[in-house]
């Protein structure tokens, strides 16, 4: 499973950067700048969260017995889908009803950030 989140983190990450450079160089002068903010943000919390997959691949491997890394690790691709997703949307379309969706993945984000401490807390 560590392997798996190692490589869905690298491909986030990846797909991030090119989402970034998408953001800068073809959307500039498209999108207001509220809208380009918007994209903007939800690359970088996109970027954040690959890298804590990375996190989640390298806790999986140290703690393997415990299933709070995996669980992180799923609620931050879920977080990934649901906030940077419905930010990018937003910015696409400016759908504004899609701002709601944005919190679910926060909640998903936030979390997994606690249970990746759990996991360590408790060294299982």
């Amino acid at each position: 499973m560590d392997r798996l989140f190692f490589i869905i983190g690298s491909l986030m990450g990846g797909l991030a950067v090119a989402l970034g450079a998408f953001g800068a160089h073809g959307l500039q002068g498209r999108l207001s700048e509220d809208l380009l903010s918007t994209f903007e943000t939800g690359v970088r919390y996109q970027m954040y969260h690959s890298l804590a997959l990375l996190l989640v691949a390298i806790a999986l491997t140290r703690w393997a017995q415990s299933r709070l890394p995996a669980a992180a690790g799923w609620l931050f691709v879920a977080g990934i889908l649901f906030f940077s997703g419905s930010l990018y949307l937003l910015a696409f379309t400016g759908t504004s009803w899609l701002g709601a969706v944005a919190p679910i993945g926060g909640a998903a984000f936030i979390t997994g950030w606690i249970l990746l401490a759990l996991a360590a807390w408790r060294g299982n």
